[in-house]
């Protein structure tokens, strides 16, 4: 755990907790023999189900966004190298993964009786890995902060926070008003319940899911932070404490999710 100093943050400290969650979120995902699951491209969520698959002797199938592009890039080809089967999906189908006649089709071909994982690994197992996470921040905080994508790591987050602890996420997709509504679906999938000591904030997205701006290029050089998910939070972060909206004396605990893409498999 680190505190960032920066100018202009006044009377509110940032920390930064550098934390993988993918790990957190597949670590109750993995009790199957098989496992199928999507993503795109440059997936973080793949990479991690493959090295996972490779790890714990699991058969493991990613469904990928598009069409083939050979030579595979580097997140493609690490998978590949763990012994993930990949597959893709046309861009009109991939965004109807979630519904019975397509995933019917899937099972079809790699069998009924694989175990299939959502997009970015966001499910009620995914949420109570991530409630693990409040536990081991060793300073005393007031609000996590984590990007959004899929709303698991949020969910399980708030979930397993302290009385008078807060979460705020930062989208970082364009147009995700619908992540508050998915967000409360994932935490009573996991425990029956929701919590009301979360938010999302919209604002910091760039453009849209993998977008950037000239802007947000150069907070990445300077911070050398992984951009698609974790540079967005913390700009959002930094700016929202030299606008004043957090109460002074606020302690912030920054979740840095990612790691760089890498550069080579």
């Amino acid at each position: 755990m680190e505190e960032l100093v920066e100018p202009g943050l006044g009377p509110v400290r940032v920390f930064l907790m550098h934390d993988d969650n993918k790990p957190r979120k597949l670590k109750y995902n993995l009790g199957h023999r098989r496992l199928l699951t999507f993503g795109g491209a440059y997936s973080n969520h793949i990479r991690a189900v493959a090295e996972a698959g490779a790890r714990h002797g699991i058969e493991t199938v990613g469904v990928i966004r598009g069409e083939e592009r050979l030579p595979l890039n580097p997140t493609l080809a690490r998978a590949a190298a763990c012994g993930m089967t990949l597959t893709y999906l046309d861009r009109a189908t991939y965004r109807r993964k979630h519904t019975e006649e397509v995933q019917a089709r899937l099972r079809a071909r790699w069998g009924a009786d694989i175990a299939i994982l959502p997009e970015g690994g966001s499910n009620a197992a995914a949420v109570r890995g991530c409630a693990e996470l409040p536990g081991e921040i060793t300073v005393p905080y007031d609000v996590v902060c984590c990007p959004v994508g899929t709303g698991g790591t949020l969910a399980g987050i708030a979930a397993g926070l302290p009385e008078g602890k807060r979460a705020l996420g930062f989208a970082v997709l364009k147009g995700a008003g619908f992540l508050e509504d998915e967000v409360a679906r994932l935490q009573r999938e996991a425990y029956g319940r929701t919590w009301s000591n979360w938010s999302v904030n919209l604002d910091y997205h760039f453009g849209g899911y993998a977008k950037a701006t000239p802007v947000l290029d150069a907070f990445i050089a300077k911070y050398r932070v992984e951009g698609v998910y974790v540079a967005k939070m913390l700009y959002g972060v930094l700016d929202l404490a030299r606008q004043g909206a957090f109460p002074a004396g606020t302690r912030i605990v920054a979740v840095v999710t990612g790691r760089p893409q890498p550069v080579g498999p």
